[in-house]
């Protein structure tokens, strides 16, 4: 079985242009380029979406830099977690990390250590947070949406004489409000 190497180019709008990233990746020897114009903040990035969906174990992904993957350490770790976990290496080329070699490994060993701490210190925090609240007579969560503006917005909706958002805007009831109160009729 032939293990691909997967070229993946980036820039953030479409006045940017992509040519220095695609030499680069065209010198690197990749079989195949996926390249998209969008900011790397959206999670939901079709361009890379493909390349997950088609990357099978053994194959690798370059990159020009690792800003090109991801804008955050937190998103760029879980795509190297992803990677390791399907058996695919990651080679950057501007940091001149290969996660082939055992010092590439280490390197992302050691930020996912890092991330995972991270994680685990929010949570932490979080529930210290809660804790506090808790003891000082605070109770979580939203508050509860008015029953009776609840009611206003479900008779509303029956008469089918406003759209959801109208509904949301005369009653203050959020749509999921408002429909997991038909559901419950």
């Amino acid at each position: 079985m032939k293990h691909y190497k997967f070229g993946y180019a980036r820039v953030s709008t479409e006045q940017q242009n992509l040519a220095r990233q695609l030499d680069m990746l065209s010198q690197y020897g990749v079989d195949y380029i996926f390249n998209e114009k969008m900011t790397g903040t959206k999670r939901d990035r079709p361009e890379l979406n493909k390349l997950l969906d088609r990357m099978m174990e053994g194959d690798t992904v370059v990159i020009e830099s690792l800003s090109r993957l991801g804008r955050s350490t937190k998103d760029l770790i879980e795509l190297v977690e992803l990677f390791r976990e399907r058996g695919v290496h990651l080679v950057s080329l501007k940091e001149q990390i290969d996660t082939s070699t055992p010092a590439g490994k280490l390197l992302f060993t050691l930020m996912s250590a890092v991330a995972q701490f991270e994680r685990d210190v929010i949570a932490e925090r979080t529930k210290e947070g809660l804790d506090a609240a808790r003891a000082r007579g605070h109770i979580g969560g939203r508050p509860r949406t008015n029953a009776q503006k609840v009611k206003q917005a479900v008779k509303l909706y029956h008469t089918k004489q406003y759209t959801v958002r109208e509904i949301e805007e005369l009653t203050g009831v959020k749509k999921a409000t408002l429909y997991r109160s038909l559901h419950s009729l």
